[in-house]
């Protein structure tokens, strides 16, 4: 028995760590995607929103990893 939960356990462990490393990739291509789409827009388009082109260029020079909201 005891053996047959220690498998138990180290799966569903692993499942984990899978599903955490699959989401964490997520992250990481949808911040690399959202800051290429935020450099893509228009002068007029960061005004509108408020977002000066220093401020896009300071967040896209910034590695794929570094997420400000440390999701």
């Amino acid at each position: 028995m005891k053996g047959q939960h220690e498998h138990v356990t180290s799966e569903k462990f692993s499942i984990h760590a899978v599903s955490d490393l699959l989401h964490k990739f997520s992250r990481w291509y949808e911040l690399h995607r959202e800051r290429e789409l935020l450099a893509s827009l228009s002068d007029e388009a960061l005004k509108d929103i408020g977002v000066s082109r220093a401020d896009v260029e300071h967040e896209s020079i910034r590695p794929f990893w570094d997420d400000p909201m440390h999701k």
